[in-house]
C-alpha cells in the first residue's frame, strides 16, 4: 500500500482499530502485556531506530511529515486526530502530539545480560516507573552497561518509564530476575563486585569505593533498594562493599534516581 494511503484521520474516540491507545492510564497499562507505548518525536524515533516494530502510529497532523522518515519505514496504519480527540482516546494530555504503539520484546535473561555487561546497576523492588526511566537514563548516559530488575521491579517498557528514560531504556540491556533471593550470589559467581547502597553506620563512604578502582575495568555491579525500605537485608548480605553517599546539611539521603546518577558517575570507569 502506498505510504499516504496508510495515513487514516478519525475523530471518533471510540473506533476499535485504536485499541492500544485507549485509557493510557498506568492502572490500564499494567493489565497489557502485547505493545508499549513510545510517547514523544524523540521516544517515537529511538524505538524505531533500536529494532522495535511499530503496530501504529498516532500523530497530530503537524507530525505526519515530521515523522515520516520513521512511519514510512513499516507498512503500519498511521492514526492522525486533534489534540481534543487524542485526550479523550488516552486519559492524558498529549502534549507532544505523538505517539506510536511498539510490539513488546524482553531481549535478555539474566545469563545473557551477565555475558554482555561488565558495569550494571541492580535494582530491587523499584515500583516507582519514572524513577526507573530516570535511572536507566543515567545508567546509560555514564557509561554503565546494562540493568538488572528483581521480579517485583516496575516495567522498564511502561510508558511513564519510557518517557522520563527520554526513550534510552529502549537501547539499554536489560533483564528481570526469577529468583530474586539469587541475585547478589549469581553476581558475585559471575565475577562482579557487588556494591549495595545503602545508609548504615559501617557504610563506605563511596569515593573511598572508587578509589579502590581507579584505573581498573573491574566487573562491577551496583545495588539499589526501593524507594521506602531500601535494599532487603539479604541483599545486603550478599554485597561485597556497603557504601554510602555523605549527606550534609541534616540531609539523611537523596531520591532513589538521584542517588543511582551520582554513584554511576562516581563509580564510572
Amino acid at each position: 500500500m502506498d505510504a499516504d494511503q496508510r495515513v487514516v484521520s478519525f475523530t471518533d474516540p471510540a473506533d476499535p482499530r485504536l485499541g492500544d491507545y485507549t485509557g493510557l492510564r498506568e492502572a490500564t497499562l499494567r493489565r497489557r502485556g502485547s505493545a508499549f507505548i513510545a510517547e514523544g518525536e524523540l521516544v517515537v524515533r529511538r524505538a524505531a531506530d533500536a529494532g522495535y516494530v511499530p503496530r501504529s502510529f498516532l500523530l497530530a497532523s503537524r507530525w505526519v511529515d515530521a515523522l515520516r522518515d520513521v512511519w514510512s519505514r513499516f507498512d503500519v496504519p498511521v492514526y492522525v486526530a486533534d489534540g481534543s480527540v487524542v485526550e479523550s482516546l488516552t486519559g492524558f494530555h498529549v502534549h507532544r502530539g505523538a505517539l506510536a504503539a511498539y510490539e513488546r520484546e524482553e531481549r535478555d535473561d539474566v545469563a545473557s545480560l551477565l555475558a554482555r555487561c561488565r558495569r550494571l546497576v541492580v535494582v530491587e523492588d523499584l515500583v516507582d516507573h519514572a524513577n526507573l526511566g530516570a535511572i536507566a537514563r543515567s545508567t546509560l548516559a555514564l557509561g554503565w552497561d546494562g540493568l538488572l530488575l528483581s521480579s517485583r521491579s516496575a516495567d522498564p517498557l511502561y510508558r511513564r518509564a519510557v518517557k522520563s528514560s527520554m526513550g534510552v531504556v529502549l537501547s539499554l540491556p536489560w533483564a528481570r530476575a526469577t529468583d530474586d533471593g539469587t541475585v547478589p550470589e549469581t553476581l558475585r559467581s559471575a565475577g562482579y563486585e557487588v556494591v549495595a547502597l545503602a545508609l548504615r553506620a559501617d557504610a563506605v563512604p563511596l569515593d573511598e569505593v572508587a578509589a579502590r578502582h581507579a584505573g581498573q575495568d573491574t566487573r562491577l555491579a551496583l545495588l539499589l533498594g526501593t524507594e521506602g525500605q531500601g535494599l532487603s537485608e539479604a541483599w545486603l548480605r550478599g554485597a561485597d562493599t556497603v557504601a554510602t553517599i555523605p549527606m550534609a546539611a541534616g540531609v539523611d539521603s537523596l531520591n532513589v534516581a538521584a542517588a543511582a546518577a551520582v554513584a554511576c558517575y562516581v563509580l564510572r570507569r
